[in-house]
């Protein structure tokens, strides 16, 4: 199996949006206006494409408020969801 791509969604305070940023990358993939745009329909999933990954989407606070897999067979086996 390939290797599961981490990705983390979070409140930029000094641009005022939502940044996606690839692990280890200062660089955001993405930047959304809003979370619930990031979040909209379908749009993480094909942002992450063929490849999938996972996504730590961040409350504006900074704590985590929910983990995402994405892409066919790319949840880890001891996933509960």
């Amino acid at each position: 199996m390939a290797k599961l791509r981490k990705f983390t969604l979070s409140y930029d305070k000094k641009a005022g949006d939502w940044p996606l940023k690839l692990q280890g990358s200062d660089r955001a993939t993405k930047r959304f206006k809003s979370k619930s745009e990031a979040l909209a329909g379908g749009v993480l999933a094909k942002l992450l494409g063929s490849q999938g990954g996972s996504v730590k989407i961040k409350k504006q606070d900074g704590k985590i408020q929910e983990e995402r897999t994405y892409g066919v067979g790319m949840d880890p086996k001891r996933s509960k969801g």
